[in-house]
């Protein structure tokens, strides 16, 4: 058995981005949310394009208003009026202003821009009350950026943010590595589909719904192959179709002892080699993580069955597989951070346990609560709205309430 730090690091060097010339697809602007940049990014425009106001006022020379006050106000001739999305008719010379807008363009001649509130306006002149500072409220063209330099660097994720960089940089069509692969497969005689109906002894299969859903939200692409009944051959056909068509395979249920537990010897059948057997972890005990030999070379995860110990197991080890292949280039590692228990947590101190449950932020300080109710790993009506998972490690039993606790965020 592994220790989950052992397991870690076993299970992470599997791991390899994919390939930035053959896993390459190019998107849309609008389809491009989450996506991984394959390459960088350049505009053939300046940020800001041209001389702008960052301020409703006028636009004057500095010399003219610098010695302006309340008491002996520098009086200027206005001569244009300009709103945003207007280009400037005048060439502003000494003793004239123009009225500008936030946004808009500076007219030519002027360098300066002094705010509304400390102008007094008087027909077609303006008393400027107040000197401001040279060039004040003026964004120059390209301090922020200049055409033709990287805009964005590759192997980041696309989100609201950099969607809206590159709208404003007019980057419309974009080069992104494909979505990672990943094949999901339950196995059991027992198990049922949610609309079958159901039978004494049978179980619904709900982890390939939430196994398929947590690939989707690490930006994977699921495969669906449905429920295998528990018999070699059957098993060993939607394997080998698994690692054909997939990066990663996740396949739930048949990886312990028992007698139908099928997975770890055709796994090795196929060619594959198993790197994990089981981690000292609770719950997530008997997980299976295997490597295939080229061409395919598929990780393999056989997951344990039980429901909360099948999603503890993503959490902690599938999860920043997939981010990590999808070939982000930070941030894919497990998030711990340190908080405070709202509740009295335990264990037997014989294996890293992780208890799941809910954590907030009030008050600036970070606060874990255990769901409520049975904390068995077949159980998975109170694993509603988890989003984070205290950690007991080894040797250690318990965790009082206002207590710190190391709390890995999912």
């Amino acid at each position: 058995m592994r220790s989950v730090n052992e397991a870690e690091n076993i299970i992470f060097n599997l791991a390899k981005p994919l390939n930035n010339q053959t896993d390459i697809e190019t998107v849309d602007l609008l389809t491009a949310t989450g996506r991984i940049l394959a390459s960088p990014v350049t505009s053939k425009l300046d940020f800001p394009h041209w001389d702008n106001s960052a301020m409703d006022g006028y636009a004057v020379i500095y010399q003219d208003v610098r010695e302006a006050s309340e008491k002996k106000p520098a009086v200027l001739k206005l001569v244009e009026d300009i709103p945003a999305g207007y280009q400037p008719q005048s060439n502003i010379q000494s003793g004239q202003a123009a009225r500008i807008f936030t946004g808009a363009v500076m007219p030519q001649g002027a360098d300066t821009v002094v705010m509304q509130e400390n102008t007094r306006r008087e027909d077609n002149q303006v008393f400027i009350l107040k000197a401001p500072e040279a060039q004040e409220f003026v964004r120059h063209r390209a301090a922020y950026y200049q055409a033709g330099a990287e805009l964005l660097p590759p192997n980041i994720q696309l989100n609201a943010p950099e969607i809206a960089v590159l709208a404003a940089a007019q980057c419309t069509k974009l080069n992104v590595f494909r979505r990672v692969k990943v094949a999901i497969l339950s196995t059991g005689n027992e198990l049922v589909t949610p609309d079958d109906n159901l039978q004494p002894g049978q179980i619904v299969d709900s982890n390939q719904y939430a196994l398929a859903a947590l690939v989707k939200q690490s930006g994977g692409e699921p495969l669906i192959l449905g429920i295998i009944k528990d018999e070699p051959e059957a098993l060993k056909q939607a394997i080998s179709k698994a690692i054909a068509n997939a990066d990663i395979v996740l396949s739930s249920g048949g990886v312990s002892v028992g007698d139908y537990d099928y997975v770890k010897k055709i796994i090795e059948s196929l060619g594959g080699e198993i790197k994990v057997n089981s981690v000292a972890m609770k719950p997530g005990k008997p997980l299976t993580v295997a490597r295939f030999p080229m061409p395919n070379s598929s990780i393999y995860f056989g997951l344990p069955g039980n429901p909360v110990s099948a999603l503890v197991s993503y959490w902690r080890f599938v999860q920043p597989v997939i981010k990590k292949c999808s070939s982000i280039a930070e941030g894919w590692q497990p998030k711990f951070i340190k908080a405070q228990t709202n509740d009295d947590l335990s264990s037997n101190g014989k294996r890293e346990t992780y208890i799941w449950g809910k954590l907030d932020l009030i008050d600036g300080v970070y606060q874990f609560s255990a769901a409520g109710g049975s904390k068995s790993s077949g159980n998975l009506i109170n694993l509603a709205q988890t989003n984070a998972l205290a950690v007991l490690e080894v040797g250690k039993s318990s965790v009082k309430a206002g207590e710190e606790v190391k709390v890995l965020q999912v």
